[in-house]
């Protein structure tokens, strides 16, 4: 199957477990098969939201697919609904939304919109992340491995840890002014900054209070717009709120939407003001052949419908209070590990060398690995892949929680120090 895959996507495509690839054969609710006849718990996928091949999800695609699927220059009324039902979730001020195929398409748009709005160039961004693979977002893309050089229209920022550094929120927002400043000396202005609100890709960093506020602030004062992409973080996924700008208390001018939007059929987003969205609308012909359709739509408002009928929200906050007890034992004591981080259902430990306090990409890579032949898959990000990361469906339930606990306390013990 390697060598196939091999042949014709080529030996460089990524892969999960390289030295020992995992085929998976079939999937329901929050587990998984592979062709090693094994099932697995699955805390890692965020794309089927509500559950792998939910029913009520397959059932509305074939639906559309099986009564009209055209695109938007046709009236339909399902796109129509979806939209109402979506936009709902939101404060008012944002109350207009464009579909896409994917967050890279629906960021690639946000960042167009940020510079029709603003008529400036300069973008931020952290300078770990990722958000997309488009040639724009290729050209601020820090936190993976691109033969692009960063654009000369970009300035990075560091999202400060207040775990493991002593710089101060003054000292931090002080590199924000530097960058701005800087994009305005070289004649690109500020259009915006792009961030996810949970600083996923950064490695779930406590980003101390007031740093959100100012930072804000600081991009609206110079003419730009605060774009939060809520692919990772957005849906419930942080238990107490929707979306993750809700979580760290603050408001975007543009959110941007993706992965768990359509439970594994192509979909994504942005939601903006009416005063954003028209004025670009009334200069660009913008539409979106495939992503506009009914069939899409329908697999993104049955997954808003099962998250309500399933009351998912509530399973995440019980679930991830589980959770987090739960790792704070077991990471209790452990020299390698700087505690839990994250919120809700996004939770992440860092492994640090117990001597120096560096970050351990090694150990954690270790852990992942035995997590998967111990039945539970997961993930690592962190500049240095150093930090796990655990981000179930928000279908995971508290039954779930100690067969993952579990898995874990058997890790931890097999990788030694």
């Amino acid at each position: 199957m390697l060598a196939r895959r091999e042949s014709v996507l080529g030996p460089n495509t990524p892969l999960f477990y390289s030295e020992d690839p995992l085929q998976i054969v079939s999937a329901t609710g929050v587990t998984v098969t592979g062709s090693d006849g094994r099932t697995y718990l699955d805390a890692y996928n965020n794309v089927p939201h509500v559950g792998h091949c939910h029913p009520r999800v397959i059932e509305a695609i074939t639906r559309e697919m099986s009564r009209v699927n055209v695109h938007s220059r046709y009236l339909t009324d399902t796109p129509i609904d979806y939209a109402e039902a979506l936009l709902d979730l939101f404060p008012s001020s944002l109350d207009r939304m464009f579909f896409t195929n994917s967050g890279s398409e629906a960021n690639d748009l946000a960042l167009r919109l940020a510079r029709f709005q603003t008529g400036h160039t300069g973008v931020l961004i952290s300078d770990h992340s990722y958000h997309g693979n488009t040639q724009a977002l290729m050209s601020l893309t820090t936190g993976i491995k691109m033969s692009e050089p960063l654009g000369d229209h970009v300035r990075t920022f560091r999202a400060p840890d207040s775990r493991v550094t002593s710089t101060s929120l003054s000292d931090s927002l002080a590199q924000v002014d530097a960058a701005i400043a800087d994009l305005e000396r070289g004649g690109h202005g500020v259009s915006a900054v792009l961030l996810d609100p949970l600083f996923s890709t950064e490695g779930l960093p406590d980003v101390p209070d007031g740093y959100m506020d100012g930072l804000c602030a600081r991009v609206r004062a110079a003419g730009g717009l605060v774009i939060g992409d809520e692919v990772q973080s957005g849906f419930g996924r942080t238990a107490e709120h929707v979306w993750g700008f809700q979580a760290a208390a603050f408001v975007p001018d543009m959110v941007v939407l993706g992965k768990p939007m359509g439970n594994g059929f192509p979909l994504g987003a942005v939601i903006a003001p009416a005063g954003i969205v028209e004025p670009f609308s009334a200069a660009n012909t913008y539409f979106n052949t495939f992503a506009t359709t009914p069939a899409a739509a329908a697999a993104g408002h049955a997954v808003l419908q099962v998250m309500d009928s399933e009351s998912l929200m509530e399973r995440a906050r019980e679930s991830s209070t589980l959770f987090r007890k739960g790792f704070e034992e077991l990471v209790h004591g452990d020299d390698r590990l700087t505690g839990v981080r994250g919120t809700g259902m996004f939770m992440g430990m860092q492994f640090v060398d117990p001597a120096t306090g560096a970050p351990d990409g090694s150990t954690a890579k270790a852990v992942v690995d035995a997590m998967r032949e111990n039945g539970v898959l997961i993930g690592r990000v962190g500049r240095h892949d150093e930090v796990l990361k655990i981000r179930p469906p928000l279908a995971f339930g508290p039954a779930d929680v100690p067969i993952a606990l579990d898995a874990f306390e058997r890790s931890l013990e097999s990788v030694k120090h």
